[in-house]
């Protein structure tokens, strides 16, 4: 939860400079009382909840249109010091961009 509050801090500050951010995730604990979902969505980032799964592993980021990162890793240290995890930067393709969007 550690590292999904603080993404969602980030997001919230980029969201605040004009950086235009919208967060698409699974149900997960959308139902609990307060978590960094809501957090986002109150901050008024437009928010996406995929009813379809319980856990999409999938971590997808575009950036300026121009950068695409995919994977399975947590945005977490745990994840980024101590798991098995993939993570792709691609830089440029649009179709792939497109695809993903």
């Amino acid at each position: 939860m550690v590292g999904s509050l603080l993404l969602a801090k980030a997001l919230f500050e980029a969201h605040k400079s004009g950086v235009k951010v919208w967060w698409s995730l699974t149900r997960g604990r959308w139902g609990e009382k307060y978590t960094s979902a809501t957090f986002v969505a109150n901050a008024g980032i437009p928010t996406y909840i995929d009813d379809r799964h319980t856990i999409a592993h999938n971590k997808i980021m575009i950036i300026d249109q121009e950068t695409l990162i995919i994977g399975s890793l947590n945005f977490t240290k745990a994840a980024e010091e101590k798991n098995a995890e993939n993570l792709l930067v691609i830089h440029g393709n649009k179709s792939m961009i497109e695809a993903y969007k």
